[in-house]
């Protein structure tokens, strides 16, 4: 079932927005991406002004951590 994975990474998208000061309301969706990269870390790929905001901040290096449940699903982030 792909539906908490997913759940999981909507989650991440969240934690990068807070990270970035932004909440939901000050970068889209879509200029958030979560990758994993070959053995399935996540990963986190920012565009638009979601980046722009990460220049400003002077962060570039983000970590996030990811896990859902059939229930439940949580994300957190980090960024320097």
């Amino acid at each position: 079932d792909r539906i908490p994975a997913l759940a999981a990474r909507f989650a991440g998208k969240e934690a990068v927005m807070k990270v970035l000061g932004t909440g939901t309301k000050g970068v889209g969706w879509q200029e958030i991406e979560i990758l994993a990269d070959a053995r399935g870390k996540p990963l986190v790929q920012l565009y638009g002004k979601a980046s722009e905001r990460a220049k400003k901040l002077n962060l570039s290096e983000f970590s996030i951590s990811l896990s859902d449940t059939k229930q439940y699903a949580v994300a957190a982030a980090v960024a320097s």
